[in-house]
């Protein structure tokens, strides 16, 4: 159910035009009526040639009421400029034509109204300078009607340009609703009841959603659209929601209704702004900033990233709370000092780096998918649910999935390739030692201890030890001396055989004896008790020839030892299945290990 929106200067008839075409007065206010004026919102709707169904948005045109405007504008399908035939292209015309032309309202139709007010002459003038006035913007190429809403002379023909406009436009479902919040009150016997236009995806009744900013989950208990009670509203749909779980008085124009795991609101955006071409001089920091999205409206401080913008640059907005975006979004900048939108923009990365990589800009950011991969490959890694929300829904193809995180495969690779360079260089250095500790990596790399995790268990290249990383080529390499202190600890060990003298009196440093146990030349079985690997093998045979069952003091005896070392040698053989414990005594697996 696709929404028209109207847009320009006060008092050019829009509020008539609409009630015209619907039959319904979208005027809601006392005072609106008293003095003629759209102060806040309209809303009316109708069914346009063809059976289209729509909902007509009417905005007020006064230059008192642009932020009521602006609130109404964002979730429109078809914007239709109206102009006085009598009065021409004024102020308002070209500030709400540049609000269309910043949220990249793509189908427009102009209506040249109140031609009963003039000769055909005039009413052509008006037509032309329409064409003059529009080339450049959203509204070039327009389809232009002279219409009447009080004789309703070419309200058929604007009734058939608006059909196709509304069939151009499309109303897309992604499975992700949206619902920015324009209107709140109270019902009685039903509570909070709040309005806006649903687009996205589909709710229903008893839907669990979220609001923000509260950051808050409710229960859809009610829906209605065109005063018509419904189960399911559709996306485009001007759309009332009764919610149970929160009082009327907790919310207010400008929150955002959704599926809380679609969504991760952020307080700074990398943008690309386009300035109002009213505008005189180019746009820098300097200015009392709002940002207008959807139905809300959030001071800003706006930073160009080249100092100023001329018509067109990227800059990163600071918001004054966290607000749901996602890649794509497309939003109007207000100057309260020059009370005039001076921009609009589209968000880039709705959550960037702190020197972010601006080569988004020259990426394609048309689907979900093709943002997706944009702000993985500008990030390198992120969760994959963070992706999904920033981008709108986007999946990326062959991104290297680590438990919750992805990473982009060509970030992926060169950041393997500095990490096997930064290991390297540590193991030359150390060669003794496991690895490099996974922390003094992390932090060389400028990454994260889950990246970091999630590239080690990618890689082929480089291998977890523990606390460590290392290159899965390196075994470590001993030095002359260490090769020397090795060779006579092990003669030693050799004559020791089954009662080796302990470690510390071996003449081995402790980062010597780590080596070796990694080597695999030395086995730990107990607190400074080593063995070698064939001291080893020759006590699994020796026990298998035993007697069973025996007990530690009968296998003590047997061997010659003492319970210091019979002890750690018996738990030894029973994790290596070569015996196993009955109470007090020990069998012999005769398959041993």
């Amino acid at each position: 159910m696709p929404v028209i929106g109207t847009a320009g200067h006060v008092d050019h008839g829009k509020s008539t035009l609409v009630q015209a075409l619907t039959g319904r007065d979208p005027d809601r206010w006392e005072e609106e009526k008293r003095r003629g004026l759209t102060i806040d919102l309209g809303f009316a709707w109708t069914t346009l040639p063809g059976g289209v169904e729509v909902g007509f948005v009417d905005v007020p045109g006064h230059e008192k009421f642009l932020k009521n405007m602006l609130a109404g504008i964002e979730s429109i399908d078809v914007g239709l400029l109206v102009v006085a035939a009598d009065e021409g292209w004024m102020p308002q015309t070209e500030e709400h034509l540049a609000v269309l032309d910043a949220v990249g309202i793509q189908h427009i139709v102009v209506v040249v109204s109140r031609i009963d007010l003039v000769d055909e002459e005039t009413a052509e003038l008006a037509r032309l300078e329409i064409e003059d006035q529009a080339a450049g913007t959203v509204a070039e190429g327009a389809p232009v009607v002279m219409a009447s809403a009080v004789s309703g002379e070419g309200l058929d023909e604007l009734r058939a340009e608006l059909a196709s406009a509304v069939e151009a436009a499309g109303v897309i479902d992604i499975g992700r609703p949206r619902l920015w919040i324009d209107r709140v009150f109270p019902v009685s016997g039903a509570g909070t009841v709040v309005t806006g236009t649903l687009t996205g995806g589909s709710i229903s009744v008893d839907d669990r959603l979220w609001l923000w900013p509260l950051d808050r989950e409710v229960r859809v208990r009610g829906l209605h659209s065109h005063d018509t009670p419904r189960s399911v509203v559709v996306p485009g749909t001007r759309t009332a929601v009764n919610l149970a779980g929160i009082d009327h008085r907790e919310v207010s124009r400008g929150a955002m209704l959704g599926v809380r795991s679609d969504w991760s609101p952020g307080r700074r955006w990398l943008v690309e702004l386009q300035t109002v071409r009213t505008l005189e001089e180019p746009l820098t920091a300097r200015g009392a900033f709002s940002v207008h999205l959807g139905a809300g409206a959030w001071p800003v401080r706006l930073r160009p990233l080249e100092g100023a913008i001329g018509e067109r640059g990227l800059a990163l907005i600071s918001l004054s709370e966290g607000v749901a975006a996602s890649s794509g979004d497309r939003f109007v900048v207000f100057d309260a000092g020059r009370r005039m939108v001076v921009a609009g923009g589209t968000v880039l990365d709705p959550a960037p780096a702190r020197r972010p990589d601006t080569s988004i800009a020259d990426r394609p950011l048309g689907t979900p998918d093709e943002r997706a991969e944009a702000l993985l490959d500008t990030r390198g890694a992120d969760r994959l649910e963070t992706i999904r929300a920033h981008s709108g829904g986007g999946e990326v193809v062959g991104a290297i999935g680590a438990g919750a995180m992805v990473m982009s495969p060509d970030w992926s690779a060169k950041l393997e390739t500095e990490a096997v360079t930064m290991a390297r260089a540590y193991q030359a250095q150390n060669p003794l030692r496991s690895g490099i500790p996974k922390a003094q990596l992390a932090s060389q790399l400028g990454v994260d201890a889950p990246v970091l995790e999630a590239l080690v268990g990618w890689s082929e290249r480089l291998v977890e030890d523990q606390a460590a990383v290392a290159t899965s080529d390196f075994s470590g390499s001993l030095g002359a001396a260490d090769e020397e202190a090795w060779g006579q600890a092990r003669r030693r060990l050799q004559a020791d055989h089954f009662a080796p003298t302990p470690v510390r009196d071996l003449g081995l440093g402790s980062e010597l004896v780590h080596a070796l146990v990694r080597r695999g030349d030395l086995v730990e079985l107990a607190d400074g008790l080593m063995y070698l690997p064939a001291t080893l093998d020759a006590l699994v045979i020796r026990v298998q020839s035993l007697r069973a069952p025996f007990t530690v003091s009968e296998f003590r005896d047997e061997l010659g030892v003492t319970r210091r070392h019979a002890v750690p040698m018996l738990e030894w053989l029973d994790q290596q299945r070569v015996t196993r414990r009955q109470g007090d005594r020990r069998v012999v697996i005769q398959s041993g290990p």
